[in-house]
């Protein structure tokens, strides 16, 4: 890949970053007190032992007011390659590069505290199965690093790393969450999934008690084994000509949706 090209990539790679990092704020998952807490990252797609995170030390440390030029590059062993002056890595860096070191398909990975997430993460509650959005995540028991304590270390990556193992996120006893993706829209969609099946145990959980009622696996799998839309007869000549809506486009739409509403104040390089 030629220089020009590279540092093309660089900065859309730097864009994104900015505006998922944005996201995470704007679909209320960083607000509050939680409005400087969190962080998204993405791969270099030429370079995967680089990737692009938001960093510390900025004169106004806010997600929602993350731009490209705050990005920070980092190598997969947790040091600041490329970022503005005066600025850091994350603090919790070595969450992400130990779990791009640790499993090479990762292309995207976000940490932020949602409330029901870390709330039902002290009550040790296992997450189960409560609405369509995120039922994949929590099919099977999630992961959990029983830690409270902010991941600094690389041992301590490694730890949340091999414990996340093929799930796409893994939970951080009273500390939030990581979730991964092929792409930003991905990961920041899987930790907004993830908490809206956080908020839907916690209502349960207080309304009908810990050993509340949840979607069984009969249902879930009952999907699998339907025709797809494609098969069928009111969907197949249109989908044969134009194609399955749903594979338009490798953005989930809610992250599109936002992505648009954060970045009108950004222009790419």
């Amino acid at each position: 890949m030629g220089v020009v090209k590279m540092a093309s990539e660089l900065a859309d790679v730097k864009y994104d970053v900015a505006v998922a990092n944005r996201v995470l704020s704007a679909i209320g998952l960083a607000t509050g007190p939680l409005v400087s807490l969190g962080h998204a990252s993405w791969r270099l797609p030429s370079d995967p032992n680089k990737f692009v995170v938001k960093g510390r030390g900025y004169e106004l440390d806010a997600l929602p007011l993350m731009r490209p030029e705050d990005m920070i590059v980092c190598d997969l062993d947790g040091y600041k390659i490329d970022g503005p002056p005066g600025s850091t890595q994350c603090y919790e860096v070595q969450l992400h590069a130990c779990i791009y070191k640790t499993h090479p398909d990762v292309q995207s990975v976000v940490h932020c505290h949602p409330r029901y997430t870390v709330v039902m993460s002290v009550l040790q509650a296992t997450l189960l199965p409560m609405c369509n959005e995120g039922i994949q995540l929590v099919r099977k028991p999630l992961p959990v690093w029983p830690h409270n304590k902010i991941i600094t270390s690389l041992e301590e990556g490694m730890e949340v790393a091999e414990a996340m193992g093929d799930s796409k996120a893994v939970l951080l006893q009273g500390h939030g969450a990581a979730t991964t993706g092929n792409n930003l829209g991905e990961s920041v969609i899987n930790m907004l999934n993830l908490e809206e099946q956080a908020k839907m145990n916690w209502y349960a959980y207080c309304a009908a008690g810990p050993a509340h009622a949840s979607i069984p696996e009969e249902l879930i799998a009952e999907s699998a084994n339907r025709p797809q839309l494609p098969e069928l007869p009111h969907f197949k000549d249109l989908m044969a000509t134009q194609g399955d809506p749903r594979t338009r486009g490798a953005v989930n739409a809610v992250f599109a949706y936002y992505a648009q509403l954060v970045s009108q104040d950004l222009k790419r390089a």
